[in-house]
């Protein structure tokens, strides 16, 4: 609530009309919106040049609002880890007790998951109760996959891909040919060709998957997420130049941010 007399308050709406700030509504629910000027005032204009920051519920990214700032209210407590977060958008969208999932953020990779416990529409501000709180890496690849790539000649068998899985603890692992990626081999290849009735002396290259996911060095950790939720894939070759260097499971993922 403005602790202002109406009249006041009705001759600083006006004036602030005048500046071109704000525009009339008009009808019983009528009042004042702010324009785009008063956007550019507020360091808010040219929003489609922003990076967006996104709000997500149950899975599903909540459309028609983005996030303008997230402010920590307790941040000294002992015992609480609240949130006033602004949006751009309405907080009508939303309901005391959901949980959502914030972010993440352009520079720090910030993401944020919490319960809302109320809101502010005079700020257009979601009160959120965290219960978690992630800073995604922003370092590339190289820095993550296991190197040197223990990998399978295209000639190999299944008794040789299991005799390197178990000397090196790993479950998979790229096969080759004259020093190009042909596929991929992994335990439960192994397991299906076996139970289908073939044997160890089999060759891997009757079991292995061809469809091999690769990704450049350079490219940043938080990025592969997806790609391992889309593709339902455990492990992704990562190469330079063309050429397979190293390899990135979802452990190596887990182990960074277990909470995903």
């Amino acid at each position: 609530m403005l602790k202002r007399n109406p009249g006041t308050v009705r001759n600083q709406m006006q004036a602030l009309k005048a500046l071109g700030l704000v525009d009339g509504v008009p009808g019983p629910k009528g009042g004042y919106s702010p324009t785009a000027r008063a956007y550019k005032e507020l360091n808010l204009a040219d929003l489609e040049h922003q990076s967006e920051v996104p709000i997500f519920r149950d899975g599903e990214k909540v459309k028609g609002v983005r996030v303008s700032e997230i402010g920590f209210t307790t941040l000294c407590h002992p015992d609480l880890c609240h949130a006033m977060v602004k949006i751009i958008g309405s907080v009508k969208l939303f309901k005391v007790g959901e949980m959502l999932s914030i972010g993440p953020t352009p520079v720090n990779k910030l993401l944020i998951r919490g319960e809302v416990f109320g809101m502010d529409e005079n700020q257009q501000a979601l009160m959120i109760s965290i219960s978690e709180m992630i800073s995604l890496p922003k370092q590339a690849i190289k820095h993550y996959m296991s190197t040197p790539l223990l990998t399978l000649p295209l000639s190999a068998t299944l008794r040789d891909a299991v005799h390197l899985f178990n000397t090196h603890h790993i479950h998979g692992a790229p096969v080759m040919e004259d020093g190009n990626l042909a596929g991929i081999v992994t335990l439960s290849d192994i397991a299906r060709a076996l139970d289908q009735g073939q044997t160890l002396d089999a060759p891997v290259s009757g079991v292995m998957t061809t469809d091999v996911i690769e990704a450049p060095s350079s490219i940043r950790l938080y990025e592969l997420v997806g790609r391992f939720k889309e593709r339902e894939i455990g492990r992704l070759i990562v190469v330079e130049g063309g050429k397979p260097v190293g390899i990135v499971t979802q452990t190596d993922i887990i182990r960074v941010f277990p909470s995903l």
